[in-house]
């Protein structure tokens, strides 16, 4: 086997898209619990962009080679690899990062069998969107059905899975805010929402309140932070529950923020990472991918909906078009 391989270096160590290049390095050399895969595939996430550009808080562990989320084939095995798994074996799976490559070493406990139903693009983008989804409803909002919910950014990747974990869960209600009606048509229209609203024309938090006769939502899950703040508070229900995942409209409130909501509606306010979580934690979320999502994925009730697919030798394009905001769905690179 060779000892070098292609993966995506960024020129100065951090910088723009078209500071990203093809490199050559080693190989990884799986370790105690790892399996090393021939990666066929990755997705690209926004915290792609912030590790790019130096702001985002990379783990320990993870190499500095970009990307958490990837298919591929088994390779080999370190020691003490979960049994489940052989060499051959046609796989996708999360990482602490060092996806961008044609190698990948990665914690067996972190693999999934790839379903024939499934393409290598489609599994390539289940990892990160859906086991965040799914931490996000489950292990941190307490989702339950017959409970009402709201995802901002309805048509980033992980609200596309969050908005069919909840109809499939028989969520009472599901709503979105979106930034444009193209992207609102596709969230009620293609993937069952409630209703939803223009974050950039609408006072969509008032919109929600009529729409609920001013009882609120049981569970709000937003990436946006400052700019959606005031909103949640006064669209979240009495005993509700806001699960902050991210600060894409900033960290600093603005002035005249009325913070009652908390106290006289009883609210929780919880914040959430998934890429520094310990292992066995990111396992727990595994099995449950394995447990409720894949047989819907195997029988086309959940779907991964695909932006548009890129060779890996055209990553500068593929961050563009990331960078845009015009997606509705992954963007996905493949490895020849």
């Amino acid at each position: 086997m060779e000892k070098t391989m292609r993966a995506i270096g960024i020129k100065g160590g951090k910088g723009p898209a078209d500071a990203l290049f093809i490199d050559n390095i080693p190989i990884p050399v799986p370790g105690k619990n790892q399996a090393l895969v021939k990666v066929k595939a990755f997705g690209l996430n926004r915290m792609d962009l912030l590790q790019r550009e130096g702001k985002y808080p990379v783990p320990p562990q993870a190499p500095s080679t970009m990307g958490v989320e990837f298919s591929g084939i088994v390779q080999s095995f370190g020691d003490d690899a979960e049994q489940d798994f052989k060499i051959g074996d046609e796989v996708f799976g999360l990482a602490y990062g060092g996806a961008y490559a044609e190698y990948i070493a990665v914690s067996t406990h972190m693999l999934v069998h790839k379903p024939p139903e499934l393409s290598w693009e489609e599994t390539a983008g289940i990892p990160e969107t859906w086991i965040t989804a799914i931490q996000a409803m489950y292990l941190i909002g307490e989702f339950e059905p017959g409970k009402s919910i709201l995802w901002h950014a309805g048509a980033s990747s992980v609200s596309i899975a969050g908005i069919q974990l909840s109809r499939e869960n028989n969520a009472r209600a599901i709503y979105v805010t979106a930034g444009s009606q193209e992207k609102i048509d596709f969230c009620v229209g293609e993937l069952g929402a409630t209703a939803g609203f223009n974050y950039r024309t609408d006072d969509w938090a008032a919109e929600i309140q009529r729409a609920t006769a001013n009882q609120g939502v049981d569970l709000v899950i937003d990436f946006v932070g400052a700019t959606h703040f005031q909103g949640n508070l006064d669209v979240a229900g009495r005993d509700g529950h806001i699960v902050q995942l991210g600060q894409m409209g900033g960290s600093t409130l603005p002035a005249g923020v009325d913070i009652s909501g908390f106290i006289r509606k009883r609210l929780r306010l919880e914040g959430s990472t998934l890429r520094s979580r310990d292992e066995q934690y990111q396992k727990r979320l595994r099995d449950l991918l394995v447990e409720h999502a894949m047989p819907k994925f195997k029988d086309g009730t959940f779907r991964v909906f695909l932006e548009k697919v890129f060779p890996f030798e055209q990553i500068v394009d593929a961050h563009k078009l990331l960078e845009s905001n015009r997606t509705k769905g992954k963007i996905i690179c493949t490895v020849d």
